[in-house]
């Protein structure tokens, strides 16, 4: 018999070379691994788009708020620029305020000053303290020739400064009323009163001035600048004092002086304050 046969391997040869399983199987396993390197290639693209897309949006947030800062900053500048412009121009006015005040004072000084006419400015205040003697006769509330020409000339320099308002403001010495005074006014205080209304009445009925600018009050013998125990010190005492003043201090309705404060009588009344009238 002849050289027997391997019928089921010899197909597997070729030239007597023996059996190769890299010829089937390798080329199967690499088609398999880049099938799952492509996936996962395809998967790390998918998330790094994802990634990017969401990098993007936090950008353009980022710079819509960016712009939104910058418009507030913008804004606020603008603000600021106009806050700096708005001081600029009330440090302009407080300067002309104050030269207009240097020169009212001055121009007081120059027409009105004499020995019956004084003038102090203390606090921002300027006050014409005018004594009795040319104001009104002794007991009465009634303007005389001399005082209406004080008030007058009083009126003119107000009529130059708009902005400005006054108290008028009446004081006495502390000896009582006495006589047929007693019969009008019960106490230095409705004396006081009285005197600060003729003024007023005065400068807004026949000097033309605005009553929205004016104000009486009485003080009556409370408020001294002298000694009440000599006649010289009465005399100071008995007087009007008319305070011009700004408006933010128009509210205050005190005159400011050096003298020490008295106190009233527990049965007195109150400070009489007394409203200008107009017709």
């Amino acid at each position: 018999m002849s050289e027997s046969k391997q019928p089921f391997t010899d197909y597997a040869t070729k030239a007597g070379e023996p059996f190769k399983m890299s010829r089937y199987v390798w080329p199967g396993l690499s088609v398999l691994t880049i099938g799952v390197l492509a996936a996962c290639l395809w998967s790390q693209s998918v998330q790094q788009e994802r990634d990017l897309a969401a990098l993007r949006n936090q950008l353009a947030q980022k710079s819509n708020q960016l712009t939104a800062a910058q418009a507030d900053t913008a804004g606020l500048q603008q603000q600021m620029a106009g806050m700096q412009a708005n001081f600029a121009d009330l440090e302009k006015e407080k300067e002309q305020a104050v030269q207009s005040a240097k020169g009212l004072e001055q121009e007081m000084r120059t027409d009105l000053e004499s020995k019956d006419v004084t003038i102090s400015k203390l606090q921002g205040k300027l006050t014409v303290n005018i004594l009795d003697r040319i104001m009104f006769d002794s007991g009465e509330a009634e303007l005389k020739p001399d005082g209406q020409a004080v008030m007058l000339k009083i009126a003119a320099f107000l009529a130059e400064h708009p902005e400005l308002k006054i108290h008028v403001i009446g004081h006495t010495d502390n000896v009582p009323i006495r006589g047929n005074a007693r019969a009008r006014f019960a106490t230095n205080w409705e004396l006081s009163a009285a005197r600060a209304l003729a003024a007023v009445r005065f400068l807004t009925e026949r000097a033309g001035v605005d009553p929205r600018r004016l104000g009486a009050v009485g003080y009556g013998e409370f408020r001294p600048v002298a000694d009440n125990s000599t006649p010289e010190g009465r005399a100071r005492n008995r007087r009007i004092a008319i305070t011009i003043l700004p408006d933010e201090l128009a509210a205050a309705d005190t005159v400011a002086t050096n003298a020490p404060a008295v106190t009233p009588p527990p049965a007195g009344p109150g400070t009489n304050m007394v409203e200008p009238v107009a017709k």
